[in-house]
């Protein structure tokens, strides 16, 4: 790999990015309940606000008219860094909403504009196995993370504070560097600079929509029923992380392949299966044990969604990329929007119904990968349901 190629630059960003998400995450449930003091229905709306930016993403072409991507993708770094490092210093509502939305511009800015330069710069090819790589470099950036963590709050004892404020701080120092090492790297194809949405696309528009209103149900609800009913400690929650990033390094380069193997339909069928019969177990275990195999399983089906990116890349206009990248996270958190509130309230009912709820979700996904054509490409989208081009 060339020393200022595309692919180390993404591969970099990648790990600044997971120094602080990853801590931000690893925390939030202890810090939540521990120092803030939130409930259910405190946590959806946290999360509900988390997602907002997610929901906006397709504002970031309105962004690029001013700034190429490469650069945005630094300065998005560079405010996830300031959104984690500001975390910890008042542990109030309103001050850890403030952070959080910070933080959340900055991380969905910065996936979107990841998202969109990745296909640019990987050839279809190899792109299964480089989206693959870019899960692997976030796990073990994340080992470090949650590695730390752990040593921190089991032998150290050092508060909540410190250890946002460090997380943030090397992904401002990372960003710094990206920005002053790298050139600028050339576009292959001028990307489109307004909003696309071409009806072609909507089985991955479909995909993206339900992939979103799942992924809210495990980012908001799995790891919160850990705490919440299993009790488990920033510790536990630390090594259960440190665990998922362990096995996902030699995994994910392997999923990637496999999908380029069997094929974007196979791969997320396998993946829907897997998560219904997920949600369906998070709903009625009572064995912590059990629950932490599942969440391992959650996070390995879910890897598989590198199946939704690579469906896209073969059928779409290359120009479309940066629009859609927008535009695809903007549908994938819709029902981010909503999702975490809504069942946040009905968790205080019933957490069992919310994660039904998942397994239904992912029963309709199933149905919509069946209708992609076994070798996607342009004019060869779906099964059912082709529309023109002119459309």
């Amino acid at each position: 790999m060339n020393r200022k190629s595309g692919e180390l630059l993404i591969l970099l960003i990648t790990v600044g990015c997971s120094m602080s998400f990853a801590i931000w995450l690893n925390l939030l449930n202890n810090f939540a309940i521990e120092k803030v003091g939130f409930d259910g229905s405190e946590m959806g709306i946290l999360q509900s606000l988390r997602e907002i930016p997610g929901f906006l993403a397709f504002t970031i072409i309105f962004v690029l008219l001013f700034i190429k991507e490469q650069k945005m993708a630094f300065v998005s770094l560079i405010l996830l860094g300031i959104g984690t490092a500001l975390t910890g210093f008042l542990p109030t509502n309103t001050a850890f909403y403030a952070t959080t939305i910070l933080m959340s511009i900055g991380f969905h800015y910065l996936e979107t504009i990841s998202n969109s330069l990745t296909l640019q710069w990987i050839d279809k090819e190899k792109s299964a196995e480089f989206f693959g790589k870019i899960i692997a470099t976030r796990s073990a950036a994340s080992i470090v993370a949650f590695g730390t963590v752990w040593l921190l709050f089991e032998f150290v004892g050092l508060d909540y504070l410190w250890v946002y404020l460090a997380a943030g701080c090397i992904t401002i120092l990372i960003a710094i560097f990206c920005w002053r090492y790298f050139d600028d790297l050339p576009q292959h194809v001028e990307q489109t600079k307004k909003i696309i949405l071409r009806r072609r696309y909507w089985l991955y528009y479909a995909l993206q929509f339900m992939g979103g209103a799942r992924r809210q149900i495990f980012v908001v609800f799995a790891g919160f029923l850990m705490v919440e009913k299993f009790g488990f400690s920033v510790a536990e929650i630390s090594i259960l992380f440190l665990l998922n990033a362990l096995i996902k390094i030699p995994l994910a380069p392997r999923i990637g392949r496999f999908i380029g193997k069997i094929g974007e339909r196979k791969a997320l069928v396998i993946e829907y299966l897997g998560l219904i019969v997920v949600f369906i177990g998070y709903g009625i275990t009572q064995d912590p044990k059990i629950a932490v195999v599942l969440y391992l399983l959650d996070h390995f089906f879910f890897a598989m969604a590198i199946a939704q990116k690579t469906y896209f890349q073969k059928i779409a206009d290359p120009k479309d990329f940066a629009s859609s990248a927008g535009v695809s996270f903007t549908i994938n958190h819709i029902a981010a929007v909503f999702i975490p509130v809504s069942f946040g309230i009905i968790w205080l009912q019933s957490y069992q119904f919310v994660f039904y709820a998942g397994a239904a979700m992912a029963i309709l996904s199933l149905a919509l990968a069946f209708n992609v054509p076994s070798k996607p490409s342009a004019g060869n989208e779906v099964i059912l349901g082709k529309v023109s081009e002119k459309n």
